[in-house]
């Protein structure tokens, strides 16, 4: 059976947390003597939870913290190498426990901080067995603490590659080696970075580091060393401009701008940029480089660019043809005597013009017969559009027999030319109450490849410009065989007067009344189309 508790004396040179003195295992008494015993102050009345409470724990605080065991924390975290006895795990954090104390009247241990924590909710009683707990009666207990800080553990780097392993209470002194221990930078540039990685900052990366310019010998911060680099003027570059020349930064410009043979220069005359070592070279094609007129005229310098334009307008010795070359005058003199020509030439040259007007009149005739040969249809089919209907019907009403006539087209490719002719007030008994029309042979230019007289069947239609969508056109179609006797269907002469028989059409000279052609839409915005079509076989065409 354990003896009596007796009265803790002051432990000398240790605070405590809530300990009032010390304890080993089981029941034992606490040890007496210097350094191995905690209790509270002379004089403080056992059991205080006040101001006694919280200055041992600041007491017990300031001892952790010159430990290195992070102040305030609970039970050891450590990763362990064996599994510990149960006896050091703190009942209330479950780790093995960081400065454990010990409740004298039950034999219970905590962790001091996770005790501390348990009691600052007011409830004093022990955790375990819910007994009455008393300051006065909670000690430190340093055996449990030597076999705590005696478990085998790995460094709290060990996921990060640190092999190291030992006691928890070498852990600090470790770690005041450990190349994965993160550390501040010494240089205080705010970086903190582990042990191992220190070296290559302070050197290299710091922004607070000192370095010199092994150009300029100048000292700098790491931070002012990077705006320094590449600009330092005492250290030795190339120019730019590929020269070859290599110099301090500081002569650079000046080299650049007066020395390089490398720069550019713009040329003297037409201010494009070139090359300095190839400007001679330009200045022999140089387009606005001054010449002398080739003639010798006396001009001052001339652009080079400018001769040919000096030579045919400004310079007086400059040989020129005659203006009148066009018509076919030859004449060749200098500039100054062109004048003289001119004034003595005028009867021959206005001839040559009147000449040349003739040969233009006949070639224009000619390009318009060759432009309505292009312009007619050969597909064997017309349809004739008569604008402005109203005002032509009134003419053909005034004018007795007056005829209306449409382009010419060929039945087919190298076919017959046919024309198609309307009388809007009618012809012969359908005069002044029918629309008459006709078709009529007219000469074409493969009548000798063609068979005679012309026999191919003739379709007319006056075309309904009715809306398709709302009615059915009904158009107003007739058809005839030519007769053969009809000495238009006959092969056309050469030359014919209007008067002969021959060119009179063949058709209806009651094709639609008057009052028929105002049924339907067969006139529409003051408009009518007539068709015609002819009908030739497939062997003619081939």
């Amino acid at each position: 059976m354990p003896g009596p508790l007796q009265p803790p004396r002051a432990a000398a040179g240790r605070g405590g947390g809530i300990r009032a003195g010390g304890g080993g295992d089981g029941d034992a008494v606490p040890r007496r003597g210097a350094g191995s015993g905690r209790s509270h102050r002379p004089g403080r009345p056992p059991g205080g939870a006040g101001h006694g409470a919280r200055s041992r724990a600041g007491a017990g605080r300031r001892r952790r913290r010159a430990r290195g065991g992070g102040g305030g924390m609970p039970g050891y975290d450590y990763k362990l190498l064996e599994r510990p006895r149960r006896r050091v795990l703190c009942p209330l954090c479950g780790k093995p426990m960081r400065e454990p104390v010990r409740v004298s009247t039950c034999g219970h241990r905590f962790c001091d901080t996770c005790l501390q924590e348990f009691l600052s909710e007011g409830v004093f009683k022990c955790p375990e067995d819910q007994l009455p707990l008393d300051y006065a009666k909670i000690y430190p207990d340093p055996e449990l603490e030597a076999q705590v800080l005696s478990l085998a553990i790995r460094c709290i780097h060990s996921e990060e590659g640190c092999r190291w392993s030992g006691l928890i209470k070498h852990l600090q002194a470790h770690l005041g080696t450990c190349g994965f221990n993160v550390i501040p930078c010494p240089n205080r540039c705010s970086a903190k970075l582990s042990r191992r990685d220190l070296p290559d900052h302070v050197q290299h990366g710091c922004p607070k580091r000192r370095v010199k310019c092994e150009f300029c010998a100048s000292d700098f911060t790491g931070e002012a060393f990077e705006g320094h680099q590449g600009t330092c003027p005492q250290e030795s570059v190339y120019c730019e401009n590929k020269c070859g020349a290599r110099m301090m930064r500081r002569l650079l410009s000046q080299h650049a701008l007066a020395e390089c043979p490398k720069r550019t220069q713009p040329c003297t005359y037409c201010s494009k940029e070139f090359v300095f070592d190839t400007i001679q070279n330009h200045q022999y094609q140089c387009p606005r480089y001054p010449v002398p007129c080739p003639n010798q005229c006396g001009t001052p310098s001339i652009a080079r660019e400018d001769v040919t334009t000096h030579l045919k307008e400004s310079c007086n010795t400059a040989m020129l043809l005659c203006p009148f070359k066009e018509a076919g005058c030859k004449h060749r003199c200098p500039k100054l005597a062109m004048g003289r020509h001119l004034e003595e030439s005028t009867k021959t040259h206005l001839g040559m013009v009147c000449a040349l007007v003739s040969r233009q009149r006949q070639e224009i005739l000619e390009l318009r017969r060759d432009l309505e040969e292009l312009s007619v249809s050969s597909e064997g089919t017309l349809i004739w559009k008569i604008a402005d209907y109203a005002r032509k019907l009134q003419e053909a009403k005034a004018r007795s027999n007056y005829e209306f006539f449409s382009p010419p087209f060929y039945t087919h490719k190298y076919g017959y030319k046919l024309q198609v002719s309307a009388f809007l007030n009618g012809n012969g008994s359908g005069e002044s109450s029918h629309l008459s029309v006709y078709i009529r042979v007219l000469p074409g230019e493969y009548d000798n490849l063609l068979e005679w007289p012309f026999s191919y069947r003739v379709t007319f239609s006056l075309l309904d410009q009715s809306d398709p969508s709302l009615s059915k056109p009904q158009h107003i179609t007739e058809t005839f065989h030519p007769d053969p006797n009809w000495k238009n269907f006959q092969k056309p002469a050469a030359s014919r007067g209007s008067l002969d028989e021959s060119t009179l059409g063949f058709g209806y000279p009651k094709f639609i009344s008057h009052e028929d052609i105002k049924k339907r839409n067969y006139v529409r915005d003051n408009a009518i189309f007539i068709k015609a079509s002819v009908e030739i076989p497939q062997k003619i065409l081939a």
